[in-house]
């Protein structure tokens, strides 16, 4: 069903997601094409192959891209969160798994509909273009990070990442909040083994950097200690 543009009014990343360059009247016929779409963790939002038939924003949640190398293993080649854009324009098909970590909410519009819009709206396709480079920032970043030697300063920059992400603004950074990856899935992001992530994080904990709350939360203790792990 179409949402209402009183919805796209109250959207908690409206003013991060691609749609904030619209103006109302722009924002009124976006809105007439999308609609809110939910998913539960671990199931599928895009599988690779599949006709590229729809694009999103994500509302709330969390989700990785990724692929299956020719040993069957799985390689995850991104983080997608809240503002984030899914979906492959001027695409056949989808080229990545696109999966949800957690319960997740997207704003999901048809794919054809919505490169209508971007003919239609210089602005949006300007918007698209920013979102793109950012990613390709956040992509070269998470290169750097799988590259560096040390495990643990691998580990601490991926938390420092998704403390960033579940920051309830930009620039901030959340002290407390649930990890979307499993162990399994922080090894495989991070070039390891889950019994190397499982140390280093008992080591950070025994350092007084970060402490563990049940199965996935997590606090983060000593910021610019964890900063320091990072290098």
């Amino acid at each position: 069903m179409p949402q209402s543009p009183r919805v796209c009014a109250d959207c908690p990343v409206r003013d991060q997601a691609v749609c904030a360059a619209l103006d109302e009247r722009e924002l009124a016929e976006l809105s007439s094409i999308g609609q809110h779409v939910n998913y539960s963790r671990g199931e599928t939002i895009f599988a690779a192959g599949d006709d590229s038939i729809a694009c999103a924003t994500l509302i709330s949640g969390a989700a990785k891209i990724s692929a299956v190398d020719a040993e069957g293993t799985e390689r995850i080649v991104a983080l997608v969160h809240p503002a984030g854009f899914l979906g492959q324009l001027f695409a056949a098909t989808a080229k990545h798994d696109v999966t949800a970590l957690t319960d997740t909410r997207l704003c999901a519009f048809p794919r054809e509909g919505f490169e209508r819009l971007m003919e239609n709206h210089p602005k949006l396709t300007r918007s698209i273009l920013e979102r793109t480079l950012a990613e390709l920032d956040a992509s070269r970043a998470l290169a750097d990070l799988i590259g560096r030697r040390d495990i643990k300063a691998r580990l601490a920059g991926l938390l420092l990442a998704l403390a960033r992400a579940a920051a309830p603004t930009p620039c901030g950074m959340a002290d407390a909040f649930e990890l979307p990856l499993s162990r399994e899935e922080m090894a495989s992001l991070l070039g390891t083994t889950i019994e190397s992530i499982s140390r280093r994080l008992t080591e950070l904990e025994r350092d007084g950097i970060i402490e563990r709350n049940g199965a996935r939360g997590l606090t983060i203790l000593d910021q610019d200690k964890l900063q320091s792990a990072a290098h």
